[in-house]
């Protein structure tokens, strides 16, 4: 565990609390993909299916169920909770995303460091997450309608993989024979996702305007 390490792992814990601080209290999901969390959830799964036999350590086990849950209460509360779901903006989160998920599947089974089930779907996991987050931009392209905590949930999520990078280069330097460059790829291609909503992000903060994306 490094300083870098650490600090993704908690950005990516308070990106999940602002959603469901937002969900839980306004009990609104307004400007939430619920294709992207979805594809999170699919994300989580995948990544996780060691959680019960693999024992790393307290936090590992902790964090992996904390995503996990989280995950799935999200889309629970998009999907049925009888107040949020109405405020979900299907008309917009058109995205179809089994088009993102059925070819990380066919990729991963292509390229993959060790052909067993875990590694093919841990694999498979970064692939995933590397466009999970393509229907929640496309959506506030869209609507070009981002409330504060919205704004705050997507460039936390970005900024999570961001010092995951800081992380692998990190350990890159510190630990010999630290390769995995599918890791580093899948990372780096998640990120530059983010690069334009970072842009427009800053720009408002720096401003003190309304945060938009260009249509």
């Amino acid at each position: 565990m490094n300083i870098f390490r650490l600090a993704g792992d908690m950005t990516h814990l308070a990106s999940v609390l602002v959603l469901l601080l937002k969900i839980h209290t306004i009990k609104s999901c307004a400007g939430i993909s619920l294709k992207t969390q979805e594809l999170y959830a699919i994300v989580f799964v995948t990544r996780y299916l060691d959680i019960f036999t693999s024992f790393v350590s307290v936090y590992n086990t902790f964090m992996k169920l904390i995503f996990l849950g989280s995950s799935f209460s999200i889309v629970w509360y998009m999907r049925r909770h009888k107040i949020v779901r109405r405020s979900y903006d299907k008309d917009h989160d058109t995205f179809r995303h089994y088009f993102l998920a059925l070819p990380c599947l066919i990729l991963a089974l292509l390229i993959h460091e060790k052909f067993t089930l875990t590694e093919v779907m841990w694999t498979f996991s970064l692939y995933l997450e590397a466009v999970a987050i393509l229907p929640q931009l496309i959506l506030l392209q869209r609507t070009r309608n981002i409330d504060n905590l919205t704004g705050q949930y997507v460039f936390l999520l970005g900024a999570y993989r961001a010092l995951y990078i800081l992380n692998w280069i990190y350990r890159y330097f510190t630990e010999p024979h630290y390769v995995h460059w599918i890791t580093w790829i899948s990372g780096l291609v998640q990120t530059l996702l983010y690069a334009d909503f970072f842009y427009y992000y800053f720009d408002s903060w720096k401003n003190s305007k309304k945060l938009q994306l260009p249509a």
